[in-house]
């Protein structure tokens, strides 16, 4: 069996799914030399696609490149880039005030300790019902009514999306721009992006799948901001997907900065996190230790992914569409991670 018709028969699997509504895949190695693409439910790789927190790679991307441009420091302290009253009470855990000791390497690496408003702040179930807008003043209340996971010393990591919306809010202010103008001038023209986009105000957002449901939720997606909320296609993805990982955006080196990974917490299932984006092991109880290798990038509560599987020099990009079941990419690019020659 060929590559391309390994690539397929993983995804008509998946997409037989009753949860599955509409879905893309685009596989290909560095140079492009082998690619397969497949689409169900009307999709194709030029379809726009909510990337959701796939998007947190982009965010990651313009950190690093302001950290070699020394305009900032993954030890600068969050708080310097914020009001002092704002950040009162945002972390106090078992009597300590961590709240102005939290470093933006604690944002990046997800090992802040803070709690995550969707999960536990009732954001997703509000999702579900309406469309709204939501403020960085809102999310944080949201946050500091929440007990924090634990003290930030670097040793544990929880997936919070609070951790990025900071990060976007400090590419702002660094920058003196909107986070989608920062976005379009640093990284999506650069690479000729032409349909990868932050939302604004009339910009079209495609609707997303929860169960059966198709919903149409605009305001909210524009308002999470730095966690991710772009919107791109799976072909222009995995362009800047080969762009992250091959190091157009910042040095090659720093990736051993980031190359430091710490478990999720369990709703995350075999997900470690590193410096802004995900690691998912292959070598584990759940391939029954038959793989070998790591695959790297992010998936998104949409079931948007873009992964990178350096052993075998694959890159994996797609969607999903189903906010019920986020896993359904993590098991298919770790399939076809096993499978593929």
């Amino acid at each position: 069996m060929s590559n391309k018709e390994i690539v397929e028969k993983n995804f008509n699997r998946l997409t037989s799914s009753k949860q599955v509504h509409e879905a893309v895949l685009l596989a290909e190695n560095s140079s492009g030399e082998f690619s397969a693409n497949f689409g169900y439910g009307g999709k194709t790789i030029d379809t726009p696609i909510n990337s959701a927190s796939v998007g947190k790679l982009f965010t990651t991307a313009c950190i690093m490149m302001l950290q070699d441009q020394n305009k900032l420091s993954l030890e600068d302290k969050v708080v310097e880039h914020f009001d002092k009253d704002t950040f009162k009470g945002l972390h106090i855990y078992k009597g300590v005030d961590y709240s102005y000791k939290l470093k933006l390497s604690d944002l990046l690496f997800q090992t802040s300790g803070l709690p995550d408003y969707e999960a536990k702040g009732g954001i997703t179930k509000r999702v579900i019902q309406e469309d709204f807008e939501i403020s960085t003043d809102e999310l944080i209340e949201i946050t500091k009514s929440l007990k924090p996971c634990f003290a930030p010393v670097g040793k544990q990591a929880y997936y919070s999306d609070i951790n990025f919306h900071f990060l976007g809010e400090i590419i702002e202010k660094i920058t003196q721009s909107p986070l989608e103008e920062v976005f379009r001038t640093s990284l999506f023209e650069p690479l000729g992006l032409k349909n990868t986009y932050v939302p604004v105000n009339e910009d079209y957002v495609p609707n997303v799948f929860y169960k059966d449901q198709s919903l149409d939720r605009p305001k909210l997606i524009m308002s999470l901001r730095g966690g991710g909320n772009a919107i791109t296609t799976t072909k222009e993805l995995m362009i800047f997907l080969k762009a992250f990982f091959s190091g157009y955006f910042f040095p090659q080196r720093l990736f051993e900065n980031l190359s430091h990974y710490r478990k999720l917490q369990l709703s995350m299932g075999p997900l470690y996190y590193g410096g802004g984006y995900m690691q998912l092991p292959l070598n584990t109880i759940m391939t029954l230790f038959m793989g070998t290798g790591e695959l790297l990038g992010h998936s998104g509560s949409t079931g948007s992914f873009a992964f990178y599987y350096p052993r075998k020099d694959l890159y994996f990009v797609g969607d999903m569409n189903q906010m019920a079941n986020p896993g359904i990419p993590i098991r298919l690019v770790m399939r076809l991670a096993l499978s593929l020659k």
